[in-house]
């Protein structure tokens, strides 16, 4: 937002405040000044002339030689001006002087006579498009005087870096407003509040929905005579960088520059039907002019201004070339509305069309200043256009809403901020900037917000409002007291980092990858038609084809970093991952997220590049077994017990589409499943682009999380010796090496410390359908020397358990 310092004071006394002051307390109010800068200051080198004589040049006929004086200096210089005459007062650029074009003017010989400077046009300088001829200044401005204190513009211009929630300031009355509750001084305003009686005899307004436009004023003027506008309204448009066109377009930008609301003015003798219609497009209107010439592609959610025929503007952007105010133009439709800032910004941002109107539409306008920034136009327009206005208009207000009641509490603005207030001291810091108060009891005020404070809407919001207008750093700095105490864990956070830094020392590297992810995933991973997995949350604006939809696994990612890290010639991969999927459910109902840990395991076991030298096998299904035992090892979830996991083969109904069915284990619980860890099926791996041997681990986090790891135990280091028994078992080949340690655990033998299993043979010379198992049983005692009497009694039940339990013997020799 730009103002200068000049048009500011119109509405606001500031007091003895200097700029940098003042740019200080806007700054501290919330609004930042980005800079403060002398208005033209490549203007700034030039001068009032007086131009003494006018003498014909010798060598050319349309050049003239002007002898002028500029204060203390009498100079001659060659100009081609038409308008150049004795006692005219005009723009001098003395030598030395960079024009805004960039040109140095120069002391030279123009057809043989010297010139010391240049009498400079509107053009030249940057201050109009008249080039007609050399600027001419009031008879009475005096000579030597600097050319922007001579026009007023010896002014500095404040631009102002607005926040989004702040849309009432991007005005100068709303600055003004801001710079009220810092001096404490009274807003004056061109206009403080308008009405509009009703009438629609010269015109109508339609609006299709008050949901897209919740206001719409509009007013006829006739009599208009367009032309330029005079210096004082002109300067002020320049000030902020807009280009002056003519005077009933410059009123309405002066306008929505004072009070932040745009208008449009139609040429009323133009509109078909003499009707105003705020609706969609039709379908057979595909395409419309606007006012800069430009072919704009219409859809059907813009909305348009229409007359009783076609569309004659873009809803607060721009208007159309159909319905332009031109120099025939004597009668105008000024148009005020208030139009939804969603669909503002969605139609500029489709059409790439960026405007001043668009810009306060789409941060949002107040509805209740549309008929008082009318009525300060219409007055503009008596004045300056010679236009009269006709009585009545129309005042569509369909979404007109009851003004916003809050409570403040006295104590709790207190306490938040840390000082001590009274009534008195809010309600004098809140009607500064005209929110208006009045106390319902000792500690409770009723506040009604004006309608311009769109970003007012909670108790806390009111609060706030008094800390800026008191100063944050006028509020003493002071320690809060705090009761200290020793902050709940959050069990699953720890256990997710004690996983990650196992995985981690261990080799394995994090992957983190978006949550959402193409669909084709599905496909790719051929889950069957039955599997819940195949239902996916679908993303509303997805960022790409890639990204459209939220995942139900996060092994599909880790397939893609996998395939990624083999493009770059990496091939030994170990990678882990948590992260949600997402299971969709009823239309209004949120998705179910679920966390998962999932492993994958890929290529050389120690991770180095094949050669000669190294003959080393890739990894297989018993890395991922061991990788698990790992974690689930150390985080005290394995083994038996209640809340152990165990490893086991899975039930035909437990497959899974893309894993291998004879290299696949489950992870079970007394709960149920946890996980699976598996070989990828090659064709799966394939639709990848992999073509090496994958093997996953995947787990339900939360399931894991919620089953209780046994208690830690200390135990001293053993001091009496241990005894070593081992037994070679014959059993069915059905049965599982697990389940033998698994019963020797549960016997629960005093001496038993360790069991392991350490070979496995099928074959000749044994019977078909048997294997002989051989077990490894440590016994130990913490408090005495074991006896052979105390092993081998604990050793026979071992054996006659086994062998009872599984159908087995002794295996002989």
């Amino acid at each position: 937002m730009k103002f200068t310092l000049d048009w500011l004071k119109e509405y606001v006394d500031t007091g003895d405040l200097s700029p940098e002051a003042l740019s200080e307390h806007l700054t501290m109010l919330g609004l930042e000044v980005d800079s403060v800068t002398p208005l033209f200051p490549e203007l700034q080198p030039l001068k009032t002339a007086r131009i003494l004589s006018v003498q014909p040049h010798p060598n050319a006929d349309k050049l003239q030689i002007c002898e002028v004086a500029a204060g203390d200096e009498t100079l001659s210089i060659v100009c081609g001006a038409p308008n150049a005459r004795k006692d005219l007062v005009t723009a001098l650029a003395p030598v030395g002087t960079v024009m805004p074009d960039g040109t140095k003017i120069k002391a030279s010989k123009v057809r043989g006579v010297k010139s010391s400077g240049m009498l400079c046009s509107e053009k030249e300088l940057g201050l109009g498009d008249s080039h007609s001829g050399i600027m001419e200044l009031p008879a009475d401005t005096e000579h030597g005087l600097s050319l922007l204190a001579a026009l007023g513009m010896d002014d500095l211009l404040v631009e102002v870096d607005l926040t989004p929630n702040r849309p009432d300031c991007a005005s100068v009355i709303g600055i003004a407003r801001e710079v009220a509750g810092i001096t404490r001084n009274q807003l004056k305003l061109p206009v403080e509040s308008a009405t509009l009686n009703h009438s629609n005899e010269h015109f109508s307004v339609d609006i299709e929905s008050s949901d897209y436009s919740p206001r719409y004023a509009a007013k006829l003027i006739k009599n208009v005579t367009i032309a330029p506008s005079p210096w004082w309204l002109r300067k002020r448009l320049l000030s902020v960088g807009m280009r002056p066109i003519n005077n009933v377009v410059d009123i309405t930008n002066l306008v929505m520059m004072e009070y932040g609301q745009p208008l449009h003015a139609f040429d009323y003798d133009k509109l078909s039907g003499r009707q105003i219609i705020v609706r969609h497009p039709k379908n057979q209107e595909k395409t419309f002019t606007t006012l800069d010439g430009q072919q704009r592609t219409l859809e059907p959610d813009m909305l348009m201004i229409c007359d009783a025929q076609e569309p004659i503007a873009i809803a607060g952007i721009m208007g159309g070339m159909n319905s332009e105010v031109s120099d025939s133009t004597t009668s105008i439709l000024l148009e005020s509305a208030c139009f939804n800032a969603i669909s503002v910004r969605r139609t500029a941002r489709r059409l790439k069309l960026a405007t001043e109107a668009s810009y306060r539409f789409e941060r949002g306008v107040d509805p209740g200043g549309c008929v008082t920034a009318m009525e300060r136009a219409v007055s503009l327009f008596c004045e300056v256009a010679g236009g009269k206005a006709v009585d009545g208009g129309i005042d569509y207000y369909g979404g007109v809403c009851p003004l916003n009641s809050l409570k403040l509490r006295i104590s709790k603005t207190s306490s938040l901020l840390g000082i001590k207030l009274d009534y008195d001291r809010i309600a004098d810091v809140l009607q500064s900037i005209g929110i208006r108060c009045k106390p319902k009891d000792a500690d409770t005020i009723w506040v009604n917000p004006p309608t311009f404070r769109i970003d007012i809407e909670r108790e806390v919001d009111l609060i706030e409002e008094v800390a800026r207008l008191i100063g944050y750093n006028n509020i003493p700095t002071s320690l809060p007291t705090v009761k200290l105490s020793y902050p709940e864990q959050n069990s699953q956070r720890q256990l997710r980092a004690q996983i990650s830094n196992l995985l981690a020392d261990i080799g394995f590297s994090e992957a983190i990858n978006y949550s959402f992810v193409t669909e084709k995933h599905i496909s790719m991973m051929q889950l069957t038609a039955e599997d819940s997995r195949r239902a996916q949350v679908r993303l509303l604006n997805p960022l790409s084809e890639e990204q459209s939809v939220m995942r139900t696994m996060v092994l599909p990612g880790l397939l893609e970093n996998l395939k990624r890290n083999i493009n770059f010639q990496n091939n030994a991969v170990k990678l882990f991952e948590f992260g949600k999927v997402f299971t969709p459910q009823g239309k209004n109902e949120q998705p179910i997220e679920k966390e998962r840990l999932t492993c994958i395991l890929s290529g050389r076991r120690s991770g180095q590049t094949a050669s000669l030298y190294s003959s080393e096998d890739g990894v297989d299904i018993f890395d991922a077994k061991g990788t698990t035992e790992l974690l689930l090892e150390k985080i005290r979830l394995h083994g038996c017990g209640s809340n152990s996991v165990t490893l086991r083969t899975p039930e035909e109904s437990e497959l899974e589409s893309y894993a291998d069915p004879s290299q696949c284990l489950i992870l079970d619980s007394e709960n149920g499943p946890v996980g699976k860890l598996a070989r990828l099926l090659p064709e799966i791996a394939k639709h990848f682009g992999i073509k090496q041997d994958i093997f996953f681990i995947d787990i339900d986090f939360e399931m894991l999380c919620s089953l209780k790891a046994a208690a830690k135990n200390f135990s001293s280091l053993p001091v009496f010796p241990s005894v070593k028994r081992d037994i070679a078992l014959l059993v069915p080949v059905s049965v599982r090496a697990g389940d033998l340690l698994d019963t020797i655990r549960e016997s629960k033998e005093d001496f038993i410390e360790h069991c392991e299993i350490f070979d496995v043979y099928q074959g000749k010379p044994l019977d078909a359908g048997m294997k002989s198992v051989a077990v490894s049983v440590t016994y130990r005692s913490p408090k005495k020397t074991l006896t052979e009497k105390n092993v081998n009694k604990s050793h026979t039940k071992i054996i006659n358990s086994l062998t009872s339990r599984f159908n087995g013997s002794l295996r002989e020799g």
